[in-house]
């Protein structure tokens, strides 16, 4: 399937605004809806790439900010019942993008140093993620209520 298109069924890019910076520029612009498994997750990571550089992410910045979406879209797949919803839109200094799931929740631990390379040492996703990007927060109501990571990249 060519990048930009879904699968039927699923939402695919908004157009509920303009992707410049301007007087018109509504304070958030919903610019990608999309719920995914793990079978369409390489073409959401496609679409967030190309809307995110249609937004004006450029350079190491988009690839940083692909890489950080996936991480977390996969961590949804793998850990919390095998899908999720994602949202990106774009602020008037930012782009930010909310990922969602109905997993068994957790309390995130951010370590500020590389985890170890066993794999008894999870997080090294969510880790990554809080590396490369401006902002990443994680919110959970607790047991069985799932979690939302957002994570954001200053535009310009």
């Amino acid at each position: 399937m060519p990048r930009g298109e879904t699968d039927g069924g699923t939402e695919g890019p908004c157009t509920e605004g303009p992707y410049a910076e301007g007087p018109a520029l509504a304070p958030e612009t919903l610019l990608l809806k999309r719920h995914f498994t793990a079978d369409n997750l390489p073409q959401v990571r496609a679409q967030v790439e190309d809307t995110a550089a249609a937004a004006g992410l450029t350079g190491v910045r988009l690839g940083e900010f692909t890489l950080a979406v996936s991480e977390i879209a996969t961590n949804a797949v793998e850990h919390a019942g095998g899908q999720g919803h994602l949202e990106l839109r774009r602020l008037p200094t930012e782009l930010e993008c909310r990922i969602t799931d109905h997993g068994p929740g957790f309390t995130p631990t951010l370590p500020d140093l590389l985890p170890g390379l066993t794999s008894n040492c999870p997080g090294r996703g969510l880790w990554l993620a809080h590396l490369v990007t401006d902002r990443l927060t994680v919110t959970t109501d607790g047991a069985e209520a799932g979690s939302t990571v957002t994570l954001a990249m200053r535009l310009g």
